[in-house]
């Protein structure tokens, strides 16, 4: 009689169960032979064992204000080969050993080859003879590169033969390190900070050292357990990365303050010692660039320290308008007020109080504005002590009022804190010449950028902002917490005061000794004060060593940036506005022109027609620009980024640096950047095929103008 299926279903389900149930017996035993020695023993000894470990937080980006990195960190690798095999399994030992041997004899050609394209500084017969010495030594770890490489270079090594096996086969193994650099060198170095070393997460300086709190992140812990011939890592809690700082830098504006500077530091009648530039956003506060430079040993020039913030030094000239502003606060004095400063050298208490041009006879009769504008130490020192010699505490609260000298608690270890003496000071003596001396900018001691505070707050219609350095912090790209602009004093004088003050910065760079600093009124106003004063070493004088410097802001009809230049030299000829006054000019003048779009000749015309130069990227983003200004985009070229297949490099030359990135990194590719400004170079060609992962090198330049 034929079997039905229904007449085979019970036996299947007993045929299942039966091998079920030896399953189950078979997981039984093993996890009673678990239990029992030598078995257990084994896993006693790695529970003994077992090692705990941090696991470290990728540090936090520090970024410029269009979030371009100014420090991030980076994995780089150390690369090893295991020449020697252990295994408790012995015939997994000796089969291990027996590929590994087979494998290097067939492809230790080819992997030296391979290694000598990858890391061009070493050749081919290099690369064989390190593999050749590990091998023979039998090493565990053997370094097959001294210099650490970076993850394409490492993913290449992956490719070649042998090392593309698994690490337990072929032995090739990296440790990863995680490496603090930044890509734009030394611009801003010291205001950005640095770590102590490049793999070390303590940070020694600067907004790494200030921000560490939030670029560090947190660490997590793991813990290994060894298993057979390796340490198996078991994760207990997450490392939590660092958030990222948006800073207020334009790497732009940076750049351009830092070859103007050096460039003039570098000039036969200058050769500086130390310069300084600090860019400031007037309504905000905003430092747009911050440039501190020290001659080396080697005749150039590196930023060793935070000049800007730290030091102290006599301000000299640059100080003369506080002192005028708290006279015509008071109502000592107004802009019709005449001195007399013939012959161009008086006794002062004692001491000969001299002008520039006392060997000529000085300047005779000057109003305050001409005061102001041929910078008479004479005019100066005369209106001050006439006023207040009798009261010189009133001066001193004066100055304070206007906020000078007022702490600025900047976000820096090491900051310099203003000196502004006061005739009350226990333990110091005020002699009668401390007030005319002081009014012209000796005895007080100020950081350069107390001093841009202080002419910021004359821009911004009288308020003083915290010069602000850190915009935001970010997760993800997202803000998570944002740091407002502070407001130190909401008004520093009287709005007549601030007028009468305003109108004598601005006679300084139109006739006066500051013409250099401004553009002779073809373009934009310039408003400011030029500074000279000798340098005081440990006390002395002796040294012949000058600060010049000038002071101001543009344009001064609308304060939109304010600026200090300043430089340490040694011997004459010294001039704040000679110097330091086209520093200032050019800086301005690339400021106002990368503004307005277009160049300063052009900004000049307000009867033009401005048609803006659209470089190559994407149409659509372009195009939408475009009609926004209210301009028929006929009327423009546009050539399109967008139409390039996904799987093709892009030709992203001209292109600016952000709209390459972008473009490049839709295609999986991994892009490091030499320069600023506009792509003038690309080490792949347009049209190759994109693979993911691989690195192209851009140059950029800044646009000229």
């Amino acid at each position: 009689m034929k079997q039905t299926v229904k007449d085979k279903a019970p036996r299947r389900y007993i045929v299942i169960f039966v091998l079920m149930c030896l399953a189950g017996l078979y997981i039984l035993g093993k996890a009673l032979y678990t239990m029992l020695p030598p078995e257990s023993d084994y896993w006693k000894e790695v529970g003994r064992n077992s090692k705990t470990a941090s696991i470290p937080a990728n540090r936090g980006n520090i970024l410029s204000c269009d979030r371009q990195v100014l420090s991030g960190t980076v994995p780089k690798y150390a690369l090893y080969m295991d020449f020697a095999v252990h295994d408790p399994d012995s015939s997994i030992e000796a089969k291990t050993r027996a590929f590994r041997d087979s494998a290097f004899r067939v492809d230790l050609d080819s992997i030296a080859q391979g290694l000598a394209r990858i890391f061009p500084d070493r050749d081919t017969e290099w690369f064989r003879q390190r593999l050749l010495q590990g091998k023979a030594r039998g090493k565990y770890s053997w370094r097959i590169y001294p210099k650490l490489a970076s993850y394409v270079q490492y993913r290449a090594c992956k490719e070649l033969p042998l090392l593309r096996e698994s690490m337990y086969k072929s032995g090739f193994h990296a440790d990863e390190m995680l490496l603090r650099l930044k890509p734009y060198g030394g611009l801003a170095s010291r205001t950005i900070g640095e770590l102590y070393n490049d793999t070390s997460s303590q940070p020694k300086c600067g907004l790494e050292l200030s921000f560490d709190s939030i670029l560090r992140g947190k660490p997590g812990l793991k813990h290994f357990i060894p298993v057979r011939n390796r340490r198996v890592p078991v994760i207990d809690t997450q490392a939590e990365n660092g958030h990222d700082l948006l800073t207020t830098i334009d790497i732009n504006i940076q750049d351009f303050a830092d070859r103007t500077l050096r460039s003039k530091l570098k000039e036969e009648l200058v050769n500086g010692e130390v310069g300084v530039v600090v860019v400031m956003e007037v309504k905000t506060g905003d430092v747009k660039a911050i440039v501190n430079l020290t001659r080396g040993e080697d005749g150039e020039y590196y930023e060793m320290k935070n000049n800007a913030v730290s030091d102290l030094w006599e301000p000299g000239s640059t100080f003369k308008p506080a002192s005028i502003m708290v006279a015509l606060e008071d109502g000592k004095i107004t802009l019709n007020k005449s001195v007399d400063c013939s012959p161009g050298i008086v006794n002062m208490h004692g001491r000969k109080m001299k002008d520039h041009n006392w060997h000529k006879g000085g300047y005779g009769t000057l109003k305050v504005e001409d005061i102001l504008g041929q910078s008479s130490n004479i005019g100066v020192s005369k209106i001050i002590d006439e006023a207040y010699q009798d009261n010189p505490s009133a001066y001193v609260e004066g100055l304070h009022r206007e906020g000078v000298g007022i702490p600025l608690n900047l976000p820096f270890v090491g900051k310099g804190e203003p000196r502004v003496p006061h005739p009350k000071d226990k333990g110091r003596h005020w002699s009668k010449t401390d007030l005319p001396w002081m009014s012209i900018g000796y005895v007080t001691m100020l950081p350069p950028i107390s001093t841009l505070t202080f002419y910021n707050a004359i821009a911004n219609g009288g308020k003083m902002v915290k010069p602000r350095f850190v915009t935001a912090e970010l997760k993800d790209g997202m803000v998570v917490r944002e740091f407002p602009t502070e407001v130190i004093k909401e008004r520093i004088c009287k709005p007549s005061t601030l007028r009468d003050i305003q109108y004598c910065l601005e006679h300084v760079v139109s006739g006066g000794l500051g013409k250099k600093a401004g553009n002779g009124g073809k373009f934009f106003k310039v408003s400011g004060k030029t500074g000279t004063a000798q340098f005081s070493e440990n006390g002395s004088y002796a040294g012949h060593k000058y600060m010049v410097s000038f002071c101001g802001y543009f344009p001064s009809d609308d304060p939109k940036y304010s600026c200090i230049v300043c430089i340490r030299k040694k011997g004459l000829p010294a001039s704040g506005g000679g110097q330091c006054g086209p520093v200032f000019s050019e800086i301005s003048q690339f400021i106002m022109s990368r503004d307005s779009m277009r160049n300063a000749i052009a900004a000049a015309d307000t009867n033009s027609v401005f048609v803006p130069e659209v470089t190559k990227g994407s149409k659509r983003r372009a195009e939408a620009i475009v009609e926004g200004m209210g301009l028929s985009k006929k009327q423009l070229n546009l050539e399109d980024a967008d139409t390039v297949p996904l799987n093709k490099v892009p030709d992203v030359i001209g292109m600016g640096v952000k709209d390459a990135v972008y473009a490049l990194q839709q295609r999986g590719l991994r892009v490091r950047i030499n320069g600023c400004g506009e792509i003038t170079k690309q080490d792949i060609a347009p049209g190759t095929v994109a693979t993911k992962g691989r690195q192209i090198t851009l140059t950029a330049s800044p646009k000229k103008l």
